[in-house]
């Protein structure tokens, strides 16, 4: 096995010619395939076979908690997220009695020696909620969850900087929070008017600033490329200024306008969109900047310093990938609350309710608000670690797999081998060795890697996926 270069070269030919719609493989199966006949009962039974498995093991098993924070106080057009958009704060408080009594729900159904590794608050905004309700719902988190109280945890959060004062910072870290990610896209004003998401450059810095000061262990900045009138060398202005603060890890996200299925995105003009050459353009100049900085190449969107856990987990094969992006803590139950959160228990996959009627109700009547998932069978279980590893380390090695769940990876996947011979041809990736190697050249393409080893796309005539680039 070579050891890892983690960086990205950038083909303009091969990434058109197979710049096709794919998953992100933030799961697998995808939540495509979740369906109504996983529900509450089904999820309690697979709960208590976790107990089981982490009784007999040699340590509990840990957990992780996410929580959907929904509000935003207004809406940013690119946003493609799950959320509530008001300027009524009052929303929130019922909201969050909701999540504490669901918080009490999901304890009573694993062991208490079981810590929570990770935790992490999603949005929406999660800044939104006052600071009271911050400190309460992290004490009901408490309450409920053993979690760590020597900050060997990694708990996250998600920052609007607009919506969050030195005060706001001090707090999040006084409460547990160690780690955190920036919304900052893009400063460039006529491309934030044009996204109605109006931010300054202070603003931003200033969080991270104080972030800093108050002993935050890890800081990401979340940048979006694709966005109406940007270009190269506007975008570039932006990322110098994020390169000059040293954040830890960067998160550029490419657009993908689907106003048909985002309604905020109709509000954008599509005629002002870069074209696909452009945005290729300006991930090229992103790429380059980034990579003369020291940053690497994670995978899917995110680079990080050559230090940080990321990319050492990374070289080390231990990086594992959720719901949440890029993580390294592989062997916990992912718990979700709050609506359309996803969770991940056991071999399954579940979700919440959408809606915030029917997850008030469902609460309320003192029941799980799940509503669909599934249950992961061998070959789901078998691909998944496929993907995964190619997701994560951009190789593949077959006796690993074959080692682990008793078959001959050939034979088992004769067809997805032929299929591979053409990504060979090329150049995204090499076979030999018993060995699958994605090439720096491949890496931005690695969804479609992945891709030919996911059988339900090659099954489904439907797609309901963003462009690979």
């Amino acid at each position: 096995m070579q050891p890892l270069d983690q960086k990205l070269v950038i083909d303009a030919d091969l990434i058109r010619r197979h710049d096709k719609s794919g998953p992100r493989y933030t799961s697998y199966p995808t939540a495509v395939q979740f369906h109504e006949g996983f529900g509450e009962a089904e999820y309690k039974a697979w709960a208590e076979r976790t107990n089981q498995a982490s009784r007999a093991a040699a340590a509990p098993t840990p957990l992780s908690l996410y929580f959907h924070i929904p509000f935003c106080d207004t809406v940013c057009f690119f946003c493609g997220c799950s959320k509530v958009s008001t300027k009524d704060r009052s929303r929130a408080q019922p909201y969050l009695d909701r999540v504490h009594k669901e918080l009490a729900l999901q304890s009573a159904l694993f062991d208490d020696d079981r810590k929570v590794d990770q935790l992490h608050w999603g949005g929406g905004t999660p800044t939104f909620i006052s600071h009271d309700e911050m400190g309460e719902l992290m004490a009901k988190t408490r309450e409920y969850f053993p979690l760590h109280e020597d900050d060997s945890g990694e708990y996250s959060i998600e920052i609007d900087p607009r919506e969050a004062t030195a005060e706001t910072i001090d707090l999040l870290r006084e409460i547990g929070f160690n780690r955190m990610s920036l919304g900052a896209q893009d400063f460039d004003p006529r491309v934030q008017k044009a996204v109605n998401r109006i931010q300054t450059e202070e603003q931003t810095f200033n969080t991270l600033d104080e972030a800093r000061r108050v002993g935050f262990k890890s800081i990401s900045i979340d940048l979006i490329y694709g966005l109406p009138h940007q270009t190269v060398a506007s975008f570039a202005a932006t990322v110098d200024k994020i390169i000059a603060a040293a954040p830890d890890r960067l998160s550029v996200f490419n657009y993908a306008h689907l106003p048909q299925m985002f309604k905020p995105q109709r509000r954008i003009n599509e005629a002002d969109l870069p074209s696909a050459a452009e945005k290729l353009e300006i991930l090229q100049d992103t790429n380059e900047r980034l990579a003369k900085a020291g940053y690497v190449y994670i995978g899917m969107d995110h680079f990080a310093k050559p230090d940080d856990e990321l990319a050492v987990a990374q070289r080390e094969r231990t990086l594992y990938r959720n719901f949440q992006g890029y993580s390294t803590h592989a062997d916990c139950d992912l718990i979700g609350l709050g609506i359309t959160s996803i969770g991940k228990v056991g071999d399954t996959y579940s979700q919440n309710l959408k809606a915030l009627d029917d997850y008030y109700a469902a609460i309320d009547a003192g029941h799980l608000a799940i509503f669909r998932g599934v249950e992961l069978d061998a070959d789901d279980l078998l691909r998944r670690e496929v993907i995964s590893q190619l997701m994560c380390h951009f190789s593949l090695i077959e006796a690993d797999i074959e080692q682990r769940f008793g078959i001959v990876f050939r034979d088992y996947f004769a067809p997805e081998m032929d299929a591979l011979e053409q990504l060979e041809k090329d150049g995204l990736i090499t076979i030999g060795g018993g060995e699958i190697q994605v090439l720096p050249v491949g890496r931005l393409l690695i969804r479609n890697v992945c891709m030919v080893f996911d059988k339900y796309l090659r099954q489904s005539k439907e797609q309901r996926f963003s462009k690979v680039i």
